[in-house]
């Protein structure tokens, strides 16, 4: 395509392409790239520790690896493949594409898009040092209390998949936040939010679930670490804790993470299979919608894993429902995506191969999925191999065939360069073969009675020949991942070069060069539809000419205060279950020791409840002399705001060492456990805060704070007001007894 309004920027440089161009590199399409690579390193560490489990399961009674090996080997598999491929892989196509997609320059905050990145590789080193220590994780990549907690796992192993967990937590949040904020404040004029790439609105909703789904992790994992480290109970049921808790705290996690993964799919086959079909996706707002139901219904099927756990039969029968009713919205995708290839001029290339299987497999895995919203199904197999197959025909079949599809269909954008359509048919068949014998025949396992997370099987009859077929299965996927990356390989060597739009494709990425410039465009033309290149392309066919779509009106919020809000969201989400735990530890019991009503001074915190509260008030009055440009006042008010915040922390200090020398540690009971856990969390955000607000003092002090640039004190603002707003809740709670 040759268009005179969407031009490479001709004036660009040569590129660097040395190794410290890359380290220090906020260009989002080369973190996007350092997104996928990482994700292909550990695909292929994962992939191996998956052949090892099923060469050790290849036969009956085989001892190739130890018991405390193979537990490390499913523990680290499920996390790699989890934490270290799934999520970077989607974050990587998401950085790359997005703001290409939306005619951006950049994403929202190129700086804390880098650091989003680099914590994922650190997180996966301290992850995998644990086998230096001599005990890599072994408590299952769910790391279900209490065999994680210290009686049952001393070794440090646990501790690093902690850590390491904690670590990659912050990345993955703050890459959401980045992409909520480029989607929301950085697209070109006209691209109204119902003008956007389904991939784009797919890949927000994403981005929305991660920052809501990450903190019940952060709070599990964070409680374990306390129990681990600092002796707390929260997970040891000898000892008045809850093994039951920690269940709830991973799967509110654990089941959303699943969407997390499938939105993307959806966002890659929406793109696909319209340009492959030669038609426009059939049923846009439908798609649209029902991803953003999706995100509203993900947070109320966790407590489908826990059918086997005694929950009773009124939140069995609401999840069961629950767990049918989200089928709905995936079930009303498939039939968008068949519609649209019904009547299509199909174009069997390899990326709509790929995506046409991910339909055929994903179907499979969400059948499987509904057969376990029937509690009594789910009782008799909850711990066979029918579960690994659905949820391997959900997350791989599902996921990692889309994520093929994406790679043949985007690889000539992001590299310039055709992957060969020989090879890339070849690997398509390794892989079917390969994926359905691998797990199709662990659903006839299942159903046999073989439980999963066995470290050897007996040779009861059917089961060897099932597992040796699923062996030999496990082969062809790793043929058919090495054919791929010598697909790549030769490609990038002596590929085809692509052109600017080697599919004809309909989205603004296919408007610029291959791969892109700098700043992705020189020039953005008007958007007046939902395919712009398509209206270039064709302006006698332009889709605005006969369906209308809603006008942008060019209103763009702020990305500081966008972020700002996402962020609190995120940890309001975290201090909720800190304090659910609280009530469920406190209330309606007669506790051992100290409890709120013997040892808390209410009188004493509610003087410095005051305080911080007045801190909003100075705050705001701070705001309004900047807005005013008289900054001295605006230093003296938040000098006083910074001066009642640490008044506060002065104030928890004292509470503490009062507590402490008493015999009131964290390790006492469970009330100090939850009391110091609670208001610990929240005195190091106190803290943060105050941070924060000393560098905006120092800011304005130097100069660079000013009243047009005040949009920065206002996002801080967001957070300090959120601060207090816990406090009150944190107060009401603990001190006044509220809820228990």
């Amino acid at each position: 395509m040759t268009d005179p309004l969407l031009k490479p920027d001709s004036h660009e440089t040569k590129p660097d392409w040395g190794l410290m161009s890359w380290i220090c590199s906020v260009d989002h399409k080369r973190i996007g790239i350092m997104y996928m690579l990482l994700a292909v390193f550990f695909l292929l560490v994962g992939g191996f520790e998956a052949l090892l489990i099923r060469v050790q399961l290849a036969t009956p009674m085989n001892d190739f690896v130890s018991p405390q090996m193979y537990n490390q080997l499913f523990t680290l598999h499920g996390t790699t493949m989890i934490f270290l491929v799934g999520m970077p892989v989607f974050t990587g196509f998401s950085n790359f594409i997005v703001p290409l997609m939306i005619g951006a320059k950049d994403v929202a905050f190129p700086r804390l898009n880098a650091m989003s990145f680099w914590m994922l590789p650190f997180g996966g080193a301290l992850l995998y040092f644990s086998f230096f220590t001599g005990s890599a994780p072994d408590a299952g990549w769910f790391s279900y209390a209490p065999l994680s907690t210290r009686p049952f796992s001393s070794l440090p192993g646990v501790d690093y998949w902690i850590i390491g967990l904690a670590v990659m937590g912050i990345g993955s949040i703050s890459g959401a936040i980045n992409i909520v904020a480029t989607v929301m404040c950085c697209r070109a004029p006209g691209m109204s939010m119902q003008r956007v790439p389904l991939f784009v609105w797919i890949m927000f909703m994403q981005a929305i679930l991660i920052v809501i789904t990450i903190p019940p992790l952060n709070s599990a994992i964070a409680m374990l670490l306390i129990d681990r480290w600092l002796g707390a109970a929260f997970f040891e049921p000898a000892r008045g804790g809850s093994a039951l808790l920690w269940q709830h705290f991973f799967w509110m996690f654990g089941h959303p993470e699943v969407y997390v993964f499938a939105l993307p799919s959806f966002a890659i086959v929406s793109e696909v299979i319209p340009v492959f079909s030669r038609k426009p996706i059939y049923g846009y707002a439908f798609v649209a919608g029902s991803s953003t139901v999706i995100v509203l219904l993900s947070y109320t099927v966790w407590a489908h894993h826990m059918f086997a756990v005694g929950l009773g039969m009124g939140p069995n029968i609401f999840f069961a429902a629950a767990t049918l009713l989200i089928a709905l919205p995936t079930g009303v995708k498939i039939f968008n995506w068949t519609a649209t290839l019904w009547g299509g001029s199909i174009r069997f290339t390899t990326a709509m191969m790929f995506a046409i299987a991910f339909l055929v497999q994903f179907v499979i895995g969400g059948l499987t999925g509904i057969m376990f919203a029937a509690v009594p199904v789910d009782w008799q197999l909850t711990d066979t191999y029918f579960v690994v197959a659905h949820f391997h025909y959900v997350l791989v079949g599902g996921i990692v065939f889309s994520l093929f599809a994406a790679t043949y269909y985007w690889f000539p954008k992001i590299t310039g360069r055709m992957l060969d359509e020989r090879l890339g048919k070849l690997q398509f068949w390794l892989w079917v073969i390969g994926f359905n014998g691998t797990f199709g025949i662990q659903h006839f396992l299942g159903l046999m009675g073989m439980p999963r997370r066995v470290y050897q099987f007996a040779d009861n009859p059917g089961w060897a020949v099932c597992n040796a077929i699923s062996s030999a299965g496990a082969v062809l996927m790793a043929v058919g991942t090495l054919v791929l990356i010598w697909n790549i390989w030769r490609s990038l060597r002596n590929g085809k070069t692509s052109g600017v739009n080697p599919w004809q494709a309909f989205t603004l990425e296919w408007a610029t060069s291959s791969p892109p410039p700098l700043e992705n465009f020189d020039r953005i033309p008007e958007i007046r539809s939902r395919r712009p290149v398509w209206d270039l392309d064709h302006p006698e066919l332009a889709d605005w000419k006969t369906e209308k779509t809603p006008e942008d009106k060019g209103s763009r919020p702020s990305p500081a205060k966008t972020a700002a809000w996402a962020f609190v969201i995120s940890e309001a989400i975290f201090f909720i279950l800190l304090l659910v735990s609280y009530v469920v530890f406190n209330s309606g019991k007669t506790a051992e020791g100290p409890t709120a009503n013997t040892v808390l001074d209410v009188n004493r915190t509610g003087f410095f409840t005051l305080v911080l509260l007045s801190s909003s008030l100075t705050f705001w009055i701070a705001e309004r002399y900047l807005r005013r440009t008289n900054m001295r006042a605006f230093q003296l008010w938040l000098s006083f705001t910074i001066l009642l915040g640490c008044i506060f922390i002065g104030g928890q200090v004292w509470e503490y060492y009062g507590l402490i020398s008493s015999g009131v540690t964290i390790n006492r009971n469970l009330f100090a456990s939850t009391f110091f856990t609670v208001t610990g969390f929240h005195g190091l955000h106190v803290t943060g805060g105050i941070v924060a607000l000393s560098i905006m003092l120092l800011m304005a002090r130097s100069g660079y704070l000013t009243s047009k640039r005040s949009v920065v004190y206002n996002a801080v603002g967001i957070y300090w007001h959120f601060v207090d707003l816990v406090w009150i809740a944190v107060f009401s709670i603990i001190y006044l007894g509220y809820l228990q």
